[in-house]
């Protein structure tokens, strides 16, 4: 009996296995399917899925157009749940995630897929909304770079000197003029505007056929000469108002502030993605060097857009609002700079002054000419600085006991190593012969400084150099170069370098800083930005800057972190002493008439190149109370001749002031 009861507990057990398994419902799930679904829209491609109305091909096609040109091209997609509808439908919720930068800040929203069974599996109802809310068939989407409101640049005292000014875009808006008449139309605009009338012409021929082609952009300002009347008289001319960030004038301190503008193919690459095409960007120096500060932090936008007109967004869908730039306040004094700039207006050659305030530090101008060709002279240039480098000899030379009444020998020439050096062609004779050190220097006499070369060592000499700044880096916001000093050199080229020839090279802005660093008795560091300002130019904008350098010869690194300057007030006093003569009884006699507090000056002339007779560099440097000023002219006379009157006129137009 027992045996037939476990045998039928058996049989029972079996069957009742049957009939479950035969309930058991193994075919695809809802879940299954909308969990395909979102792996398949993350990677824009859905050739897994099935549709209700739709071949996958198709889907992933228009996919593909939504996103074209998006970054970045696909988000993370994910099955937040599902719900059975009915037997044979669902819906699902998807989860979107778009990374559309390095912020915290993601584009995030939820859609909904419903889902219907047929012969076992499960069809997703497709539409463009699917993948972006509200999205309609033959729209894309779109990412765009909003910017803030940029930072204004100040100088000194708080005045602002780049903000956002008044403009005038002008062009042929082709939709206003017939066809036939265009190229007309072309010509008289750039005929009116100073521009060249066959590639204007070229431009708008060749652009869109409803293009408005900008031919220049006008400063709306009380200087503009070209007239709304006279752009309105030629059929399709038209004038756009807008504003950029600008200078008070179109040269003003142009190599030292940079520009704003779209952003070039060359940025963007260098920028490693901090920076897309098409974003308001700084395009050089402080404004490329400070982008950071200045531009804060863009925004984005996510549009849709038609297709066939991405211009042209029906819808915002995402925006993350920009960060406002913050101001950089800098030391430039704006009447100083422009008066640089004026007194420069007429040189043809590379050209700069640099003006600095000894007790401070402080960067006033750093004016070029317009023959420096855009290139940043004032803070870049490298040339050897001549005879004004007898400023640091001659400190090198109190060092070892001499005094302004030490004799020297100043002789008409003087032999080294078989190469002989002369004094200046202008050189008056009744000063050769033995002379003090004084006359030595206000005469500026060659020879009386090469015959002490056996007085002072090279590298004696680089350090007096070092003790007033020159090869003394600092961080003042903008590359620049202070200057380089060989500490070891022998026979000619030591005798050159005692005189500011051979391998001393020095920019306008480090003899300013050495004239500085005289006038208060203690080595200067020059700064251009104000109290308080990050100083250190942003990361991967060096190259940039440097790329604006005058070509000069090689040279050594400048000193990157220099022993303490021995410099006294004592040594101070007698190097004004020096400067003083050359204003009384040498060679920057005209500087006596300048208004104001005595002038003290030393000027230099450097020659260069390999002509007979040679080129010349001309350079100036002068104290006047608290200001210290280079003038520097690539192409000069002698200091005095061509460097000397432009020194009078600045220090005169500052009086005035």
């Amino acid at each position: 009996m027992g045996n037939l009861h476990r045998a039928t507990s058996v049989l029972t057990a079996a069957v009742l296995a049957l009939t479950l398994a035969a309930c058991t419902d193994n075919r695809p799930t809802a879940e299954d399917a909308a969990r395909t679904l979102a792996e398949g829209l993350a990677r824009l491609d859905v050739a897994q899925s099935a549709f209700t109305a739709a071949q996958p091909a198709e889907v992933t096609g228009q996919l593909a157009a939504i996103t074209e040109g998006f970054v970045p091209p696909a988000p993370t997609v994910t099955v937040a749940g599902v719900e059975e509808t009915g037997e044979d439908s669902a819906t699902a919720t998807l989860d979107y995630v778009w990374d559309l930068d390095d912020t915290d800040q993601d584009w995030t929203y939820s859609t909904t897929a419903d889902f219907t069974r047929v012969e076992d599996v499960w069809q997703a109802e497709w539409a463009p909304e699917l993948f972006v809310p509200n999205l309609l068939p033959d729209e894309k989407l779109v990412l765009t770079s909003v910017p803030g409101d940029r930072g204004d640049i100040t100088g000194a005292g708080g005045e602002v000197i780049v903000t956002q000014r008044p403009v005038l875009r002008v062009g042929i808006d082709k939709t206003q003029v017939p066809e036939v008449e265009q190229a007309a139309s072309a010509r008289a605009l750039a005929t009116l505007l100073e521009l060249d009338p066959a590639a204007y012409e070229q431009q708008v021929a060749e652009a869109g056929a409803e293009a408005f082609v900008v031919a220049v952009v006008l400063r709306d300002d009380a200087a503009r000469t070209v007239t709304d009347a006279q752009i309105d008289a030629i059929p399709g001319a038209f004038r756009e108002s807008d504003t950029l960030e600008l200078a008070p004038t179109r040269t003003f301190a142009r190599e030292l502030l940079g520009s704003v503008g779209a952003a070039t193919e060359e940025l963007v690459e260098q920028s490693d993605g901090a920076i897309r095409a098409g974003d308001v960007t700084g395009l050089g120096g402080l404004q490329l060097q400070h982008n950071d500060r200045l531009g804060g932090t863009p925004g984005l936008a996510v549009d849709a857009a038609p297709v066939e007109a991405p211009d042209t967004p029906s819808q915002r869908l995402f925006e993350k609002p920009a960060v406002d730039g913050q101001d950089l306040a800098t030391t430039l004094d704006p009447r100083l700079q422009a008066l640089g700039e004026d007194v420069l207006s007429d040189e043809p050659s590379a050209s700069s002054i640099v003006a600095i305030r000894p007790s401070t530090g402080e960067i006033l101008a750093a004016a070029n000419g317009p023959g420096s060709e855009g290139l940043q002279t004032a803070l870049l240039g490298q040339y050897p600085p001549g005879s004004t480098f007898k400023i640091a000899t001659s400190l090198a030379l109190l060092r070892q006991g001499f005094t302004p009444e030490t004799p020297t020998e100043c002789t008409e020439e003087v032999t080294v190593d078989g190469r002989t050096f002369n004094n200046a062609s202008t050189f008056p004779a009744q000063f050769l012969g033995t002379i003090p050190l004084l006359e030595t220097f206000a005469q500026s006499c060659n020879t009386g400084f090469i015959s002490a070369r056996d007085d002072i060592s090279q590298d004696e000499l680089a350090n007096a150099a070092t003790d007033l700044g020159i090869g003394v880096t600092a961080s003042i916001g903008t590359p620049a170069f202070f200057g380089s000093v060989p500490t070891e050199a022998e026979g000619t080229a030591h005798a050159a370098a005692m005189i500011g020839q051979g391998e001393v090279l020095v920019s306008p802005l480090s003899l300013a800083t050495m004239a500085a660093s005289v006038g208060v008795g203690s080595r200067v560091t020059p700064t251009l930005l104000a109290s308080g300002e990050q100083a250190e130019p942003e990361p991967g904008t060096e190259s940039a800057a440097a790329s604006e350098a005058p070509q000069g010869s090689a040279s050594p690194a400048p000193t990157d972190e220099a022993e303490p300057s021995a410099f006294t007030a004592a040594e101070s006093a007698t190097l004004k002493t020096l400067m003083t003569a050359v204003v009384a009884q040498g060679g920057a006699q005209l500087l006596q008439d300048v208004p104001g507090e005595p002038v003290l000056a030393k000027t230099g002339t450097a020659e260069f190149g390999s002509e007979t007779p040679p080129r010349t560099h001309a350079w100036v440097v002068a104290l006047q109370g608290d200001l210290a000023v280079a003038v520097f002219v690539e192409e000069g006379e002698l200091g005095s001749t061509s460097g000397g009157p432009l020194m009078q006129a600045f220090l005169t137009g500052v009086a005035a002031g």
